[in-house]
């Protein structure tokens, strides 16, 4: 409103060349006045504005909790009427169905008013918090719906629920024993009824007319056994009379058909009874006629069984499979025969008894038209199965002497064969050992010169090759041997198992040691040594060989040489020089020193023999002092096939001054001796 009046007079000092102060602070003060009173105004509306708010929304939670209220005590009032009927159909389905339906009400409709009830009171106590706080009086809700109003209710509902529960509970237990009670006589009536099925049908039956006498007798057991069941069971008849008594006591619900389902089991009980004596009379009555009968049959079997075992174990001794391997064992079992043949007049006597006394009960049993009384209860055996018993034993009694006396002239070929054999075995097996002991001792060198060991040594070569007509001789005896499945024979001590051993052995020995003599001689010769050098190195080796085994273990090689003159030291360096030696002489690390290995070390040591450092210098000087050698000066010196050899094999010369075609023959040389690879 003041604007137009202030727009103005800013235009009067717009149109003033130079205004007064005066003016200005005027026109300022008219500004500050007219925007005061606007915030003024503005203030005083919010303020108004706020309290309208408030008082809304404390008029909205009276209104709320009076709904709230009103809603839960219409709940409570609807409830209670439920809480507090005690009426059932008097059975336990019907308390159980109430039961559940309570549980239903606290899982399901309960909860959410106790959320309701809660909600209330926090709004109550939010209003009245509020009311306080803008200075308003306190809320009184209206008549009947204060808060102590709804607790009153709550507490009378939450006490209902408890008599209800505790109601429910009891009247669960009062029906619970109600129809244990029942349960227990519907129990016991039914095994009552399940023991009873089929006892009249059985007692009334006539099946002991066709028993035997031991089944009349367990009849008439069983008859007793269940005389005795049946006055057990009549504690059992009186606690069921005595369950339905107390169920019709308290007032159970369907006594009717108890009550006529008792009476049906007292009934039944009387017949039981007189039925029991009724059979009672009749057992003992056919008792006494199956005695007699009973006593024969009682006699069959106690004789018929141990005749039919004598007669079963006739039989399978008759054609039982035996296994001898001499004259003497088959004879022992023809007397064993001679002496059963013997019995067989006493077991004919004993099979007509036993036969006798099965005429005498069937004349009995047709006699008095006893069904059934052919038949023995003590035994499955019959006097048939005896007599064909019998009978097969008769036939197989000289078929047994026919087989005994065929092993008899069987075992009688077998002996021969035997000392055939053994007469050839112990001439070969002692002639095989003659002359392995032969070779060997020409083999350890205690006989003449090498040509003569040799000569000798060839002489048994054929010597052995002469005799082996007596091995195929031996071999064809042993293969009948084989073929009549003789496998012992006490008259030698060998086997052709061990005869071909040694005659392996033999051929063995012989060229193993013509092989030897050979390499020995070529020794010999190639080293320059003299008989008797060979002769010494041969006498002390086997005087060291103590087992004549042809070698040397360590120890008895290590006292060879000291025996000899070698000085080996008992330290560690001489250990050390003792297996540097061991590694020339047993190269396959066998552990064993040969006298082929034994003397061609001794020869080393003993003879003059070439060195790689000889050929080098012997190279040397054909190569006029040079540290090469070249193909011409080889040809010209050497024999041509031999320097074609030292051309081809010779490595090319690669030191300092080489000149083209030269030829190493310092690596040539030593790789002669094996001390280097070509």
């Amino acid at each position: 409103m003041l604007l137009p009046r202030f727009s103005g007079r800013s235009t009067d000092l717009q149109n003033t060349a130079m205004p007064d102060e005066r003016a200005v602070m005027t026109y300022v003060s008219s500004y500050y006045h007219c925007f005061s009173g606007a915030q003024k105004a503005e203030t005083a509306a919010n303020r108004i504005c706020k309290v309208l708010k408030v008082n809304q929304e404390n008029e909205r939670l009276m209104e709320e909790y009076e709904r709230l209220a009103s809603d839960l005590l219409e709940w409570i009032r609807r409830t209670m009427p439920w809480l507090n009927s005690r009426q059932t159909d008097n059975s336990l389905a019907g308390v159980q169905k109430k039961l559940e339906e309570y549980r239903t009400y606290r899982r399901k409709h309960k909860p959410p008013r106790v959320e309701q009830k809660a909600k209330l009171e926090t709004n109550f106590n939010t209003l009245q918090t509020k009311l306080r706080l803008s200075n308003r009086p306190a809320y009184m809700p209206t008549e009947g719906k204060m808060v102590s109003d709804i607790a009153n209710a709550w507490k009378g509902l939450e006490g209902a629920e408890k008599a209800f529960e505790e109601w429910l509970l009891s009247e669960m237990m009062r029906l619970e024993r109600l129809e244990h009670l029942a349960e227990k006589f519907r129990r016991k009536a039914d095994a009552h009824e399940e023991w009873t099925r089929g006892k009249e049908e059985m007692l009334q039956s006539q099946d002991f007319r066709n028993c035997r006498l031991n089944e009349l007798k367990a009849l008439k057991k069983k008859h007793e056994a269940f005389e005795s069941d049946l006055a057990a069971h009549q504690d059992r008849v009186e606690q069921i009379a005595a369950i339905a008594q107390e169920l019709n006591s308290l007032d159970y619900h369907d006594s009717i058909s108890v009550n006529a389902r008792c009476q049906r089991i007292c009934d039944q009980w009387d017949r039981l009874g007189a039925l029991t004596q009724r059979r009672r009379q009749a057992l003992d009555d056919a008792e006494r006629i199956m005695e007699k009968i009973d006593i024969l049959h009682l006699e069959f079997a106690k004789r018929a069984a141990p005749f039919n075992n004598w007669l079963d174990g006739t039989r399978e001794d008759l054609v039982d499979i035996f296994i001898v391997h001499t004259v003497e064992e088959i004879q022992g079992l023809i007397d064993a025969h001679s002496h059963f043949k013997a019995t067989l007049g006493e077991a004919d006597k004993e099979y007509q008894s036993i036969v006798g006394l099965v005429r005498e009960v069937e004349a009995i049993v047709k006699q008095h038209q006893i069904p059934g009384g052919l038949e023995n209860p003590y035994t499955t055996l019959t006097a048939h199965d005896l007599t064909r018993k019998w009978g097969e034993v008769r036939t197989l009694v000289p078929q047994r002497d026919a087989t005994l006396q065929a092993e008899l002239r069987k075992q009688q070929n077998n002996e021969m064969l035997r000392r055939q054999f053994a007469e050839k075995a112990n001439g070969v097996g002692p002639w095989i050992e003659r002359q392995l002991d032969a070779v060997t001792a020409i083999g350890m060198g205690l006989h003449g010169t090498l040509e003569d060991q040799l000569h000798r040594l060839k002489e048994y070569e054929q010597g052995v090759y002469a005799y082996k007509p007596h091995i195929e001789e031996l071999e064809k005896i042993h293969q009948a041997v084989q073929e009549s499945m003789i496998f012992e024979n006490r008259y030698t001590q060998y086997t052709m198992e061990t005869l071909r051993v040694g005659w392996e052995q033999l051929l063995t020995s012989i060229n193993r040691n013509i092989n030897e003599v050979e390499n020995q001689i070529l020794t010999r010769d190639s080293k320059g040594i003299t008989q008797e050098q060979l002769n010494e190195f041969r006498s002390s080796f086997n005087h060291f060989d103590k087992n004549r085994t042809g070698r040397l273990a360590p120890d008895e090689f290590k006292s060879c040489l000291v025996s000899l003159g070698y000085s080996i030291g008992k330290d560690r360096q001489g250990e050390i020089d003792f297996q540097r030696i061991l590694a020339v002489v047993d190269p396959n690390n066998t552990g064993y020193v040969h006298f082929d290995a034994f003397l061609d070390f001794m020869t080393r040591e003993s003879t003059d023999t070439d060195t790689a450092e000889q050929v080098i210098d012997s190279f040397r000087i054909l190569a006029a002092d040079k540290p090469y050698i070249l193909p011409d000066e080889l040809r010209r010196e050497l024999p041509p096939d031999q320097a074609e050899y030292c051309i081809q094999r010779m490595p090319p010369f690669k030191g300092p001054g080489a000149v083209p075609g030269a030829l190493d023959y310092m690596s040539f040389s030593t790789a002669l001796y094996g001390e280097s690879d070509l």
